[in-house]
Protein backbone atom coordinates (compact mmCIF):
# COMPACT_ATOMS: atom_id res chain seq x y z
CA UNK A 1 0.00 0.00 0.00
CA UNK A 2 1.45 3.14 -0.96
CA UNK A 3 2.26 5.98 1.70
CA UNK A 4 -0.27 8.42 0.64
CA UNK A 5 -3.06 6.22 0.29
CA UNK A 6 -2.22 4.38 3.98
CA UNK A 7 -2.04 7.87 6.13
CA UNK A 8 -5.61 8.88 4.28
CA UNK A 9 -7.64 5.13 5.58
CA UNK A 10 -5.78 5.08 8.51
CA UNK A 11 -6.85 8.97 9.61
CA UNK A 12 -10.46 7.75 8.21
CA UNK A 13 -9.97 4.77 10.97
CA UNK A 14 -9.11 6.58 13.68
CA UNK A 15 -11.86 9.02 13.29
CA UNK A 16 -13.93 5.70 13.13
CA UNK A 17 -12.78 4.00 16.21
CA UNK A 18 -14.19 7.55 18.43
CA UNK A 19 -11.15 8.22 20.09
CA UNK A 20 -11.30 11.76 18.36
CA UNK A 21 -13.78 14.77 18.65
CA UNK A 22 -14.07 17.59 15.60
CA UNK A 23 -10.57 17.22 14.29
CA UNK A 24 -8.46 16.59 17.40
CA UNK A 25 -5.78 14.05 16.90
CA UNK A 26 -3.93 12.95 13.80
CA UNK A 27 -2.03 9.90 12.29
CA UNK A 28 1.20 9.95 10.47
CA UNK A 29 3.33 7.45 8.51
CA UNK A 30 6.68 7.21 7.48
CA UNK A 31 8.78 5.57 4.55
CA UNK A 32 12.56 5.92 6.37
CA UNK A 33 14.15 4.37 2.51
CA UNK A 34 12.60 7.58 0.82
CA UNK A 35 13.15 10.08 3.64
CA UNK A 36 9.59 10.98 4.36
CA UNK A 37 6.16 11.07 6.31
CA UNK A 38 3.15 11.65 5.21
CA UNK A 39 0.61 13.28 7.90
CA UNK A 40 -3.05 14.76 8.42
CA UNK A 41 -3.31 18.32 7.14
CA UNK A 42 -4.43 20.57 9.68
CA UNK A 43 -7.60 21.64 10.97
CA UNK A 44 -9.52 19.38 7.86
CA UNK A 45 -12.43 17.20 9.12
CA UNK A 46 -11.57 13.87 9.26
CA UNK A 47 -14.65 13.08 7.08
CA UNK A 48 -13.52 15.56 4.24
CA UNK A 49 -9.97 13.69 3.92
CA UNK A 50 -8.91 12.58 0.44
CA UNK A 51 -5.28 10.79 -0.11
CA UNK A 52 -4.54 14.09 -2.11
CA UNK A 53 -5.10 16.17 1.06
CA UNK A 54 -2.75 14.06 3.17
CA UNK A 55 0.87 16.38 3.72
CA UNK A 56 4.43 15.00 3.27
CA UNK A 57 7.12 15.85 4.77
CA UNK A 58 11.07 15.28 5.04
CA UNK A 59 12.80 13.67 7.68
CA UNK A 60 15.28 15.88 7.24
CA UNK A 61 14.12 19.50 7.05
CA UNK A 62 10.98 19.12 8.46
CA UNK A 63 9.20 21.02 6.03
CA UNK A 64 6.31 19.92 3.77
CA UNK A 65 7.28 18.68 0.41
CA UNK A 66 4.79 20.20 -2.08
CA UNK A 67 1.34 20.98 -2.08
CA UNK A 68 -0.67 23.57 -0.86
CA UNK A 69 -2.08 22.51 2.53
CA UNK A 70 -0.15 22.60 5.78
CA UNK A 71 0.68 19.29 8.09
CA UNK A 72 -0.97 18.53 11.50
CA UNK A 73 0.07 21.46 13.91
CA UNK A 74 2.01 18.47 15.76
CA UNK A 75 4.22 17.88 12.53
CA UNK A 76 7.34 18.60 14.73
CA UNK A 77 6.24 16.24 17.35
CA UNK A 78 6.13 13.00 15.49
CA UNK A 79 9.41 14.34 13.06
CA UNK A 80 11.01 14.18 16.56
CA UNK A 81 9.57 10.83 17.73
CA UNK A 82 10.51 9.02 13.99
CA UNK A 83 14.04 10.12 14.79
CA UNK A 84 14.67 9.09 18.17
CA UNK A 85 12.65 5.90 17.32
CA UNK A 86 13.74 4.60 14.55
CA UNK A 87 12.01 1.14 14.37
CA UNK A 88 8.20 2.92 14.26
CA UNK A 89 6.34 3.15 11.55
CA UNK A 90 3.70 5.12 12.14
CA UNK A 91 1.96 7.82 15.34
CA UNK A 92 -1.10 8.42 16.28
CA UNK A 93 -1.91 11.42 18.56
CA UNK A 94 -5.51 11.95 19.99
CA UNK A 95 -7.42 13.77 22.87
CA UNK A 96 -9.26 10.34 23.91
CA UNK A 97 -11.25 10.81 27.18
CA UNK A 98 -9.83 8.52 29.79
CA UNK A 99 -6.13 8.59 28.58
CA UNK A 100 -6.65 12.41 28.21
CA UNK A 101 -7.42 12.27 32.04
CA UNK A 102 -4.66 10.82 33.06
CA UNK A 103 -1.98 12.90 31.10
CA UNK A 104 -4.24 16.05 32.69
CA UNK A 105 -3.75 14.32 36.12
CA UNK A 106 -0.43 13.73 35.18
CA UNK A 107 -0.96 9.95 36.57
CA UNK A 108 0.94 7.39 34.48
CA UNK A 109 -1.49 4.31 33.17
CA UNK A 110 0.01 1.59 35.83
CA UNK A 111 0.56 -1.74 34.30
CA UNK A 112 -1.98 -3.83 36.92
CA UNK A 113 -2.42 -7.18 35.02
CA UNK A 114 -2.23 -9.40 32.29
CA UNK A 115 -4.57 -7.23 29.62
CA UNK A 116 -1.77 -4.31 30.22
CA UNK A 117 1.23 -6.36 29.77
CA UNK A 118 -0.20 -8.19 26.56
CA UNK A 119 0.80 -5.03 24.90
CA UNK A 120 2.86 -2.36 27.33
CA UNK A 121 5.63 -4.19 29.04
CA UNK A 122 4.92 -1.49 32.25
CA UNK A 123 3.46 1.22 32.85
CA UNK A 124 2.56 4.16 30.06
CA UNK A 125 4.60 6.82 31.69
CA UNK A 126 3.60 10.72 31.79
CA UNK A 127 5.97 13.30 31.11
CA UNK A 128 6.64 16.19 32.98
CA UNK A 129 4.94 19.72 32.31
CA UNK A 130 7.11 21.91 29.80
CA UNK A 131 8.47 24.96 30.94
CA UNK A 132 7.52 27.90 29.71
CA UNK A 133 10.67 28.35 27.41
CA UNK A 134 9.97 25.51 25.51
CA UNK A 135 6.01 26.28 25.40
CA UNK A 136 6.95 29.60 24.14
CA UNK A 137 9.32 28.57 21.57
CA UNK A 138 9.45 25.36 19.56
CA UNK A 139 6.84 24.00 21.59
CA UNK A 140 5.74 20.92 19.51
CA UNK A 141 8.74 20.06 18.72
CA UNK A 142 9.96 20.16 21.80
CA UNK A 143 6.90 17.78 23.15
CA UNK A 144 8.51 15.53 21.28
CA UNK A 145 11.71 16.45 23.16
CA UNK A 146 10.01 15.69 26.19
CA UNK A 147 8.86 12.54 25.30
CA UNK A 148 12.29 11.11 23.99
CA UNK A 149 13.95 12.58 27.60
CA UNK A 150 10.81 10.60 29.21
CA UNK A 151 11.93 7.35 27.57
CA UNK A 152 16.00 8.07 27.51
CA UNK A 153 15.62 8.72 31.74
CA UNK A 154 13.20 6.46 32.50
CA UNK A 155 15.39 3.67 30.17
CA UNK A 156 12.58 2.60 28.64
CA UNK A 157 12.02 1.13 25.24
CA UNK A 158 9.47 2.55 22.68
CA UNK A 159 9.51 -1.21 21.46
CA UNK A 160 8.27 -2.59 25.01
CA UNK A 161 5.91 0.84 25.91
CA UNK A 162 4.47 1.86 22.28
CA UNK A 163 2.11 4.88 24.18
CA UNK A 164 3.20 7.83 26.05
CA UNK A 165 1.00 10.53 27.81
CA UNK A 166 2.58 14.22 27.64
CA UNK A 167 1.25 16.24 30.90
CA UNK A 168 -1.64 18.26 30.60
CA UNK A 169 -2.10 17.41 26.90
CA UNK A 170 -2.65 13.98 25.85
CA UNK A 171 -1.73 10.28 24.33
CA UNK A 172 0.84 9.20 21.48
CA UNK A 173 1.35 5.74 20.61
CA UNK A 174 3.13 4.50 17.86
CA UNK A 175 3.62 0.77 16.36
CA UNK A 176 5.82 -0.83 13.10
CA UNK A 177 2.69 0.86 10.71
CA UNK A 178 -0.04 3.35 11.30
CA UNK A 179 -2.79 0.35 11.28
CA UNK A 180 -0.51 -0.46 14.39
CA UNK A 181 -0.27 2.56 15.98
CA UNK A 182 -4.11 2.53 16.02
CA UNK A 183 -4.36 -0.67 17.45
CA UNK A 184 -1.84 1.10 20.42
CA UNK A 185 -4.53 4.09 20.60
CA UNK A 186 -7.56 1.90 21.17
CA UNK A 187 -5.89 -0.37 23.98
CA UNK A 188 -4.41 2.37 25.72
CA UNK A 189 -7.93 4.15 26.14
CA UNK A 190 -9.33 0.82 27.20
CA UNK A 191 -6.67 0.37 29.85
CA UNK A 192 -7.04 3.93 30.93
CA UNK A 193 -10.63 3.04 31.81
CA UNK A 194 -9.68 0.39 33.21
CA UNK A 195 -7.25 1.80 35.66
CA UNK A 196 -9.41 4.73 36.78
CA UNK A 197 -11.97 1.83 37.87
CA UNK A 198 -9.47 0.23 39.23
CA UNK A 199 -8.19 2.91 41.61
CA UNK A 200 -11.59 3.65 42.70
CA UNK A 201 -12.44 -0.30 43.57
CA UNK A 202 -8.88 -0.43 45.81
CA UNK A 203 -6.03 2.10 45.20
CA UNK A 204 -4.13 0.26 47.53
CA UNK A 205 -4.44 -2.88 45.28
CA UNK A 206 -0.81 -4.46 44.91
CA UNK A 207 1.25 -4.39 41.76
CA UNK A 208 1.36 -8.08 40.17
CA UNK A 209 4.54 -10.20 40.09
CA UNK A 210 7.06 -9.02 37.70
CA UNK A 211 6.96 -12.76 35.99
CA UNK A 212 3.45 -12.43 35.09
CA UNK A 213 4.26 -8.84 33.49
CA UNK A 214 7.34 -10.48 31.67
CA UNK A 215 5.50 -13.61 30.51
CA UNK A 216 2.25 -12.19 29.58
CA UNK A 217 4.61 -10.11 26.76
CA UNK A 218 6.91 -12.35 25.94
CA UNK A 219 4.32 -14.60 24.69
CA UNK A 220 3.31 -12.03 22.15
CA UNK A 221 6.57 -10.03 21.55
CA UNK A 222 9.51 -10.96 20.64
CA UNK A 223 11.39 -13.73 19.64
CA UNK A 224 10.00 -16.11 22.28
CA UNK A 225 6.59 -14.94 21.32
CA UNK A 226 3.84 -18.07 20.55
CA UNK A 227 0.71 -16.37 20.59
CA UNK A 228 -1.42 -16.40 17.63
CA UNK A 229 -0.53 -17.94 14.03
CA UNK A 230 2.85 -17.80 12.25
CA UNK A 231 2.07 -15.36 9.09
Amino acid sequence: MKLREATFRANRRLAETGLVLGTFGNVSAVDRKARVFMIKPSGVPYEKLTPKHMVAVSLDTGRAVGGRLRPSSDTPTHLALYLAFPSIGGIVHTHSEYATAFAQARQPVRCMGTTHADYFKGDVPVTRPLSEAEVTRDYEMNTGGVIVETFTTGRLSPDDVPAVLVANHGPFTWGADPFKAIEHAEVLEYLARVEWRVRALNPDVPRPDGFLVDKHHSRKHGASAYYGQNK
